[in-house]
């Protein structure tokens, strides 16, 4: 199935477009201007001549300029002979997002919607969905006001959500915490496309690295895994799957219309499929920037470098616990840095720098790690609290990281000077965490990725 013209359209038609600007129509409008959407666009409304100063059309049958998208944002009575007058025009792709279908318990008119569109061969995300966003053509069919809900800069991570709710959560998060996104789907009640069929469409998307979805209910599970076992191979998958519980399971029949399954039938199959299981959206976010932004690891031994003695029991603790390996130096790289660095400092691993570490200390202890065959992955403790470290770390971190030798992860904690020089590594891919379980939770995913293939 092509979805491309969901993302990439260069003509959209947006069907009840109201002067209203609280209205559904209006914001979409408003939201495609906003964000200097390059392609056409046409306003439907029956009952307008004219909104902020673009010519309105009466229906669809009116324009004759080709349209590649329609986006659909009228009552749900009135959305078939939408979808009648997109058969006339030869529309081919068509978001509904609509509500007042199966997910209220009007599953006749979502039937008929699903004969008609299947009829007339129209590509139909919906309906009850928030549509799609792409970050990089800016086509943007949400109708959620940007200056409630800003839109995030462009990135290597792709979202599926089930739940508009949820998406919007997403979105809004990965805006705050400075995630760049490549696109953005909720899909609604799925009556034809669903979750696998996008999820096939974003493997062969060159934008797309990481794949993140929401699930609720599985439309088609035989169809699902044997996409998905074909996707992990390419391009990882992070899932987070709601209405575990029974009382979830409930919620989510009278939000999308969606059955659901046991834990362990949805697990289960997930983890036969080879994705990677998220049980919050922060993990989710953090498995996806790990995956994103760190190079391939050729191991599990991780060796910690710290200037904090307790963060480095922490992150022991943490490895530990995850299954991984604690990297064990050479002797050779053991004997180097005894010579070079003061007594104080606790040559091993963890690697105690102590509280009056130096940039220069953190550089010689970096590229010695990385030059040593017996550590896979380093975790760098980084606390910009103590006095001696400069601002110079940073660049100096990411020149070591642009050698693509090993994976760097680094953990800061602290208040706005932290944030400020974590944004900065992150920004030059380096995967930052505030807390080391965060971060070494993270490496486990990367590494039963990778290495599991």
């Amino acid at each position: 199935m092509d979805l491309e013209k969901f993302f990439k359209a260069k003509s959209v038609a947006i069907v009840g477009v109201s002067k209203d600007p609280k209205k559904v129509g209006h914001v979409i409008f408003r939201n495609l201007l906003d964000a200097n959407f390059h392609g056409k666009l046409f306003l439907v409304n029956p009952n307008a001549y004219e909104i902020l100063n673009r010519e309105v059309y009466k229906s669809l049958t009116e324009i004759r300029e080709e349209i590649e998208l329609a986006v659909i944002a009228v009552p749900a009575k009135k959305v078939l002979d939408v979808i009648k007058d997109c058969g006339k025009r030869k529309i081919k792709n068509v978001v509904v997002v609509s509500s007042g279908f199966k997910e209220i318990g009007n599953e006749k008119l979502e039937l008929q919607l699903k004969e008609l569109v299947t009829k007339l061969k129209i590509n139909l995300i919906g309906p009850n969905c928030l549509g799609v966003f792409d970050a990089i053509t800016k086509l943007d069919t949400l109708f959620l006001p940007r200056y409630r809900l800003k839109r995030p800069s462009s990135g290597g991570v792709s979202f599926i959500s089930q739940s508009g709710a949820i998406g919007s959560a997403i979105l809004d998060l990965a805006t705050t915490e400075n995630y760049g996104i490549s696109k953005f789907v909720s899909y609604g009640n799925a009556t034809t496309i669903d979750e696998s069929d996008i999820l096939e469409y974003l493997s062969h998307d060159k934008e797309t690295k990481v794949i993140c979805m929401y699930l609720e209910g599985i439309k088609d599970g035989k169809k699902f895994i044997q996409i998905a076992k074909k996707v992990t191979k390419m391009k990882p998958i992070i899932v987070i799957k709601g209405g575990l519980t029974q009382e979830g399971s409930k919620a989510i029949l009278s939000h999308t219309g969606s059955l659901a399954g046991t834990e362990e039938v949805y697990y289960g199959a997930f983890k036969q499929s080879g994705i990677i299981i998220a049980h919050s959206l922060k993990e989710m976010f953090n498995y996806a920037k790990i995956l994103e932004k760190s190079i391939l690891p050729k191991g599990d031994r991780v060796q910690i470098i710290t200037n904090g003695g307790g963060y480095g029991v922490l992150s022991t603790d943490a490895i530990i616990k995850n299954n991984l390996k604690m990297a064990e130096l050479s002797k050779d790289t053991l004997i180097k840095l005894k010579k070079i660095m003061p007594e104080i400092v606790i040559v091993g691993n963890p690697m105690d720098l102590v509280g009056d570490a130096t940039t220069e200390r953190y550089q010689v202890a970096i590229e010695n790690c990385l030059d040593d065959k017996n550590s896979d992955i380093l975790l760098v403790n980084l606390l910009y609290q103590t006095p001696l470290i400069s601002t110079d770390v940073v660049d100096i971190i990411t020149e070591l990281n642009d050698l693509k030798k090993k994976p760097i992860i680094v953990v800061s904690t602290g208040g706005e000077f932290t944030e400020l020089l974590k944004k900065t590594l992150e920004n030059n891919n380096i995967p930052c965490y505030t807390f080391p379980e965060e971060a070494v939770n993270s490496i486990k995913a990367l590494t039963d990725y990778y290495l599991k293939k």
